[in-house]
């Protein structure tokens, strides 16, 4: 028996995080206003007119710019204003969906993922995840703290980009999960696969700067990349930091 320790948005894919004391979850849903957004560059195929998910490297993304990690990020849901910054950027107050003072602002430290103009992407009733079928990614707090001693570090947990952090069990426990349920108070959530992790990990939200190969650490140990889980709503409801959590 474990608990949740923190929850998580990411309202623009790759732009910033948020924290959450509690959230609604919805059957088959995401995690409500995770990667409504993302910023596409202009060898993006992604189209607006008839928008569907396309993969992220149509996207501005930290895999490609190490920089993004940087990004500070606060989502207001009643007003719909999103306010960004970053110590090269600055900052900026948007409203997605009715302006796209994003795509101007994100240019200064895009340009590695590809060239400008930028242009805000969304696709309706669908997050932009890195694959297609929705989900919601769990971390394991004592995995991560395990992944420390190995890097000889700590490890900032947005490396990582969770929705859900669970704590009280056992390090790397949760990779034998598959198929299994997890039940936070009274949701429960299928696992769907593990979160194979790429170099977007690799960089540092303080120095914008890759400072640690996560997936070498991870491959060298284990032999896999795998890190954190993809879950499914089955039954939705609140649930909040500090609500029991089990497996």
């Amino acid at each position: 028996m474990g608990s949740l320790a923190a929850i998580y948005r990411h309202p623009v894919k790759s732009l910033g995080e948020e924290a959450l004391s509690s959230v609604t979850l919805t059957t088959g849903q995401p995690l409500p206003w995770d990667r409504c957004w993302a910023i596409a560059h202009d060898r993006s195929d992604f189209n607006a007119v008839e928008p569907d998910w396309v993969k992220p490297q149509n996207f501005v993304i930290q895999s490609m710019c190490p920089e993004l990690a940087q990004i500070k990020c606060a989502f207001d849901e009643e007003s719909g204003a999103l306010t960004m910054s970053h110590p090269v950027a600055g900052s900026v107050t948007s409203k997605p969906g009715k302006d796209d003072r994003l795509s101007a602002w994100i240019g200064p430290i895009a340009g590695a993922s590809g060239p400008g103009p930028y242009r805000l992407a969304n696709v309706p009733g669908q997050a932009l995840h890195d694959f297609p079928d929705t989900h919601i990614s769990i971390g394991n707090l004592a995995s991560l703290r395990a992944l420390e001693e190995m890097a000889g570090r700590k490890l900032a947990h947005i490396r990582f980009r969770m929705n859900l952090w669970i704590d009280g069990f056992a390090p790397w426990e949760e990779l034998d999960w598959a198929d299994s349920e997890i039940t936070i108070a009274a949701t429960r959530l299928r696992v769907i696969d593990r979160v194979k992790r790429c170099n977007a990990t690799n960089a540092d939200p303080e120095t914008g700067t890759r400072n640690t190969d996560i997936p070498r650490l991870l491959h060298g140990r284990f032999g896999h990349m795998d890190f954190g889980l993809y879950a499914e709503v089955l039954n939705g409801g609140n649930v909040a930091v500090g609500h029991q959590a089990s497996a």
